[in-house]
């Protein structure tokens, strides 16, 4: 891109709003539209940034002069609007999940591919929580020996979320890839490489009697080529605060992070001491993404993995859903072959 500002639009205001503050702040950017179907969203923005223009449809929001686009609608939204925008020649950044079915994943991949150059990320937030950058590096040091096993609870603690919410009103809402995702790709990124299969199970005991029809919880076993086993909960029935919890198990060490904090386990004997880890295990904000998304659309250096990692984590949590559905193993096929996307675009 030239020296000139990213322009850029958002669909949706609800953690759009997020979006939007972020964007209006950052040095090179400028929010030129945002569209929202209700007027008291619209309206909740208009003082502040009386020079953006809203509006009430996606496609009122496609007519403005963009760079960019920030995908916050509902989630069964998100994939037309990101071919939608892959065609009119715009970059995206979406949140999660990018899209969810396999043949919205058909759709995505093609639209970019006659897009090589547009930057595609989706809002997996915990990429940039630095407990999580930091375990990845020693990961890959050598620090924990050979992982072979990582443990991965997404405890949303948001019932009325899906009883009660727009996420109640969506076909075939899946909580793997509506909550699950985040901790599906947390275990990819601290493997990196994708699944090559999934065993799973789910339930709906905790909503039965309600208007959601689909499982409120679901427990996915995911194989890696490496030999390593992960395995990813999402529960959103749980009498519990929102909150991750993860174990990594390595030849060496292990590392816990629960409601006690971050910690490493460098010996079996029971009577050795565990190093407490000080990074935050959460990003800093909603929107602690969209800075190297950002720097991606300019050109410039970032740690963005890659529209190939986006699509595998999607189709790793579509097996889980297979795989919970059938009661049988389900394969999951790979956007990129032999590991997590290395292009930096």
């Amino acid at each position: 891109m030239s020296g000139e500002p990213v322009r850029v639009g958002v669909v949706g205001l609800g953690v759009g709003r997020r979006h939007l503050e972020v964007f209006a702040n950052h040095p090179d950017c400028v929010v030129v539209a945002v569209a929202d179907r209700l007027e008291e969203a619209r309206a909740g923005v208009r003082d502040e940034h009386p020079d953006v223009a809203l509006v009430a449809s996606w496609d009122d929001l496609l007519t403005h002069d963009l760079d960019a686009v920030a995908i916050a609608s509902h989630d069964d939204d998100h994939a037309r609007q990101v071919v939608d925008a892959l065609e009119a020649g715009l970059h995206v950044f979406c949140e999660k999940p990018l899209c969810r079915t396999e043949v919205e994943v058909g759709e995505v991949r093609e639209a970019a591919a006659s897009r090589p150059e547009a930057v595609v990320a989706s809002n997996l937030v915990l990429r940039a929580a630095p407990l999580w950058r930091r375990l990845r590096g020693e990961i890959a040091s050598g620090a924990l020996g050979t992982v072979y096993a990582i443990d991965a609870d997404y405890l949303y603690g948001r019932l009325h979320k899906i009883t009660d919410g727009w996420r109640g009103e969506v076909d075939g809402y899946s909580v793997m890839l509506g909550g699950g995702v985040h901790m599906v790709d947390l275990v990819m990124g601290l493997l990196d490489e994708p699944p090559v299969g999934v065993a799973a199970a789910g339930t709906d005991l905790a909503t039965r009697g309600t208007g959601f029809a689909e499982n409120d919880f679901s427990a996915a076993t995911f194989r890696f080529p490496s030999g390593a086993v992960g395995r990813v909960t999402a529960n959103f029935a749980c009498v519990h605060r929102h909150q991750h919890v993860v174990r990594v198990f390595g030849t060496d060490g292990t590392v816990v992070v629960d409601d006690l904090g971050a910690r490493r386990y460098s010996e079996r004997d029971p009577g050795s001491a565990a190093e407490w880890l000080p990074d935050d295990a959460l990003a800093a904000h909603k929107g602690a993404l969209i800075a190297p998304f950002v720097d991606a659309v300019l050109g410039h250096d970032h740690d963005l993995p890659g529209l190939g990692h986006e699509l595998s984590v999607i189709e790793a949590c579509l097996a889980a859903d297979r795989a919970a559905a059938s009661g049988e193993v389900a394969a999951i096929p790979q956007a990129i072959a032999g590991g997590i996307d290395p292009c930096r675009r």
